[in-house]
C-alpha cells in the first residue's frame, strides 16, 4: 500500500510538472508545440525520479541504513522469497498427518521472519543465521524428503533416511523459532522496560490517590 501511495505521490508531481513546463515553455518562452511537448517530458521524467531519489533516500535515513547496506539486504530478501516459495511447496507436498501441525508450524514461523524483515530491514543482521544457514538447510532437506516420501517403493535404507530427515526437519524447526526469538530480543526487552514504567507510574498513581483518602 506504502509503494503505491509513493508511486501515486511520484506520478501527480511529476504530471503537474510536465504541464507547468509546457505552459511555461509555450506561452512564456513561446517555443513550439513540440519543443514544448518535449521540455514538458523531459521536465516530468526528471521531477519524478528526482523525488523517487529524495523518498528513497528520506527511506533509508529513517531506518538507518546506507544505500549499499539497503541493496544488500534487498538481494538477500530477494533470495531468501524463492527459497521459502520452494520450501512451502516442498512441505505442503508430504501427506502426513502427523507432520501437517509441525510444517505448519514452520512456514507461519519463516514467514514471520521474513515479513519482519521486510518491513524493517536493519532486523536482517539479527537474523543472519536463519537467511544464510538454516532456510538453506530446511529447503534442501524439505524437498529431498518430499521426494523420497512420494515414491510407491521404499526399502528399509529409504525409511531410516526418510526417518532421519524428518527429525532433522523437526529440529531445525525448533533452531528458526530461536532464530524468530533472537530477532524480537530487543523488542521484548523494550517491552519488559516499559512494563516496569508502567507498573512503577501505577503504584506511584495508587499512594497518591491513597494519601488523598486520608
Amino acid at each position: 500500500m506504502l509503494v503505491f501511495l509513493q508511486f501515486m505521490l511520484r506520478g501527480t508531481v511529476a504530471f503537474i510538472a510536465t504541464v507547468a513546463t509546457w505552459l511555461i515553455s509555450f506561452f512564456t518562452f513561446e517555443q513550439t508545440y513540440l519543443l514544448s511537448s518535449l521540455f514538458a517530458i523531459i521536465g516530468g521524467v526528471v521531477v519524478y525520479y528526482s523525488v523517487k531519489q529524495m523518498t528513497k533516500f528520506s527511506y533509508l535515513r529513517r531506518i538507518g541504513l546506507s544505500k549499499r547496506e539497503y541493496k544488500f539486504i534487498d538481494n538477500n530478501l530477494q533470495e531468501a522469497k524463492n527459497k521459502i516459495s520452494r520450501l512451502n511447496k516442498a512441505l505442503l507436498s508430504i501427506r502426513s498427518i502427523d507432520q501437517a501441525r509441525q510444517n505448519f508450524e514452520i512456514i507461519r514461523t519463516v514467514k514471520k521472519i521474513y515479513s519482519n524483515t521486510k518491513k524493517e530491514p536493519k532486523r536482517f543482521y539479527q537474523a543472519e543465521g536463519f537467511y544464510y544457514n538454516h532456510l538453506d538447510s530446511l529447503v534442501e532437506l524439505a524437498e529431498k524428503f518430499a521426494f523420497l516420501s512420494s515414491q510407491p517403493v521404499k526399502n528399509r535404507e529409504m525409511m531410516e533416511a526418510l526417518r532421519d530427515t524428518r527429525i532433522t526437519i523437526a529440529i531445525l524447526g525448533e533452531t528458526v523459532k530461536k532464530d524468530l526469538y533472537i530477532m524480537l530480543d530487543d523488542d521484548i526487552d523494550t517491552l519488559h522496560y516499559e512494563l516496569d514504567v508502567a507498573k512503577r507510574s501505577i503504584s506511584k498513581s495508587k499512594k497518591n490517590d491513597w494519601r488523598v483518602l486520608k
